[in-house]
């Protein structure tokens, strides 16, 4: 009866885990959907992953790598001016991209997802 016991404690904490997984990139998308196209939101969505990958260590690699995809766009148009289109573009890039992501997939999706945003552009 003891083993049943552990066994359902660790299925409940792999699933609030999953959850919170879950839920802190669902909110990721839900704020950045709410955003202007400016890159004040680039920046504070790179703060906003620094916040996801220290409250959950297990999205810190996905973290990481968005954060180098944005921190990239930011830096090409920090000080110069945006083109509207451009800005458009980038910012409905990452959205479809958060949005894509899939963290409760086997490691292939999840490995497959990683990739995708490694190889990611948003400038084109």
């Amino acid at each position: 009866m003891n083993d049943l016991h552990i066994l359902n404690a660790l299925n409940t904490f792999n699933e609030l885990h999953t959850y919170n997984e879950l839920h802190a990139f669902n909110e990721l998308h839900t704020w950045l959907s709410q955003q202007h196209h400016g890159l004040r939101t680039f920046r504070a969505f790179q703060q906003k992953l620094d916040d996801v990958s220290r409250a959950d260590p297990g999205q810190r690699a996905l973290c990481r790598l968005l954060d180098t995809l944005v921190g990239s766009y930011v830096d090409r148009f920090d000080e110069e001016p945006l083109p509207v289109e451009v800005a458009d573009l980038a910012y409905q890039r990452l959205l479809d991209l958060v949005a894509s992501l899939d963290l409760n997939a086997g490691s292939d999706r999840r490995m497959a997802d990683i990739n995708r945003v490694a190889a990611c552009d948003l400038r084109h």
